[in-house]
């Protein structure tokens, strides 16, 4: 005997979303519920002020970080298109737009401490001024 399965209403599918909307919503409010109610109730003994050069300098750091990261992506992307051209012009050439980008992401991430350096003189932030 071959049972046939009919499939879902829209209706039900619909309800089935909401539902999962609202499950996920439920959980979120209680995670930020209970993140409040413990901060709260116990504060840290200090909370964190950073100075300018600091947040500067931290920002920097992330920005090297996240371009030579990028640029170490497209580095190896760009590297396998050209292995895997086997001479096709158009792969060969998207590969080499791979590779300058990823040689524009490493020369800008050798270049940001030395904007984040401008940027601390325009801003007064050195700290080598005994500030």
């Amino acid at each position: 005997m071959l049972v046939r399965l009919r499939p879902p209403r829209a209706g039900a599918r619909r309800h089935a979303r909401r539902r999962r909307a609202g499950l996920i919503a439920a959980r979120l409010l209680f995670v930020v519920a209970f993140t409040l109610v413990t901060l709260l109730s116990d504060p840290p003994p200090s909370w964190a002020v950073a100075d300018i050069p600091t947040v500067i300098n931290n920002l920097r750091n992330w920005i090297v970080g996240l371009l030579a990261g990028l640029a170490t992506l497209f580095l190896t992307f760009g590297g396998l298109r050209y292995l895997m051209a086997g001479g096709d012009p158009g792969e060969v050439e998207s590969a080499k737009r791979a590779l300058k980008a990823a040689a524009i992401g490493y020369g800008l991430a050798i270049m940001a401490p030395v904007l984040v350096t401008v940027l601390q003189g325009i801003v007064g932030a050195g700290g080598g001024d005994g500030q």
